[in-house]
C-alpha cells in the first residue's frame, strides 16, 4: 500500500508523518501537515525551556502570572501535577525550577494529530523524536519498531498499532538526562521503557515516570489502566507488562 512521507524539524527534534489512503498526497493532506507544524511551532514558542522569551521561562522567572499565560499552560501544569501524584513524586515538572518537557512533547503531538484525524479515509502515523500516534482505518496496523537501547540500530520488538500511541524513555540518544525527581538521582537497573496506550500524552508521561522509578518500573506500569509496556533492564532482560484490562484498539506486542 502506497505511503506518502513528510518530515520537518521543530522543538529540537524531527517531526515525521506517514500518510496513506484517500488524502495521502493532495491539498487537504498538505493543509493538515501545515496545521500540525504550525501547532508545534506555537507550542515551542510557549513552552520551550531554551527560549528566554517563552511563557514557561517568563513564568518561572516570575515575569508573568499563570493567568497571563495562554490557557494551555495551566492545562499542562495540571497534567504535571496529576502525573507527579500518580508516580509518587518520581515524575515532576519542578526540578527544581519549572520544566514541563516531560509532559509537553506527548501532549503537543497528540493535540496536533487532531488535524490529521479530520482527513476522511486516511491513515496516519505522526512521529516526534520516535514517539508516535497512529491511526489505521483503511489498511493494516502500522508497524512501530522498538529500539534496542544497547544498539539503536537493532529492534527488540515490533508494535502493530491501529489506533493508539507508542512512547519510549531511556538514555540511548540523550545520555543520563532522566532522574528520579524525589532525590535527583539517575535511576538504576533500567535501560529503557516503552509504553503503548490510547493517548500519546499519557504514554509519554508514563514511560518517563516508569523510567524514573528504576527497578519499580514494571511493577508500577502493571497498575496503569489500558497500558501495555516493554521494560528493558540494565542487564539486557526484558519484561512485558499488561496493565488492568481496557481495549487499546488492535494493539499488541510482537517480536
Amino acid at each position: 500500500m502506497k505511503v506518502h512521507r513528510r518530515v520537518e524539524h521543530v522543538m529540537g527534534m524531527p517531526i515525521s508523518l506517514a500518510l496513506r489512503g484517500r488524502h495521502q498526497d493532495d491539498a487537504r493532506a498538505q493543509d493538515a501537515w501545515s496545521a500540525v507544524m504550525e501547532d508545534l511551532r506555537w507550542v515551542d514558542r510557549v513552552f520551550s525551556t531554551y527560549r528566554e522569551d517563552s511563557f514557561v521561562r517568563r513564568l518561572d522567572r516570575g515575569e508573568v502570572t499563570l493567568a497571563q499565560c495562554p490557557g494551555e499552560v495551566a492545562d499542562v501544569l495540571e497534567l504535571g501535577r496529576v502525573a507527579e501524584i500518580a508516580s509518587g513524586g518520581a515524575f515532576s515538572i519542578w526540578r527544581p525550577g519549572l520544566d514541563p518537557s516531560g509532559v509537553v512533547k506527548g501532549w503537543a503531538v497528540e493535540r496536533a494529530a487532531e488535524h490529521l484525524r479530520r482527513l476522511p479515509d486516511t491513515d496516519f502515523c505522526l512521529s516526534a523524536g520516535g514517539d508516535m500516534v497512529c491511526r489505521a482505518l483503511t489498511g493494516p496496523a502500522w508497524q512501530v519498531g522498538v529500539e534496542n537501547p544497547f544498539d539503536p540500530k537493532r529492534l527488540i520488538a515490533r508494535v502493530p498499532v491501529s489506533d493508539g500511541a507508542v512512547a519510549t524513555s531511556g538514555t540511548a540518544h540523550r545520555g543520563s538526562h532522566l532522574v528520579d525527581a524525589r532525590d535527583g538521582r539517575v535511576p538504576e537497573g533500567v535501560a529503557s521503557v516503552t509504553v503503548i496506550g490510547p493517548s500519546l500524552t499519557w504514554a509519554d508521561i508514563d514511560a518517563t515516570s516508569a523510567y524514573a522509578l528504576g527497578e519499580r518500573a514494571a511493577a508500577w506500569l502493571s497498575t496503569r489502566v489500558g497500558r501495555m509496556a516493554l521494560v528493558v533492564w540494565a542487564d539486557g532482560n526484558i519484561t512485558r507488562v499488561q496493565g488492568p484490562s481496557r481495549a487499546i484498539g488492535a494493539t499488541r506486542l510482537a517480536g
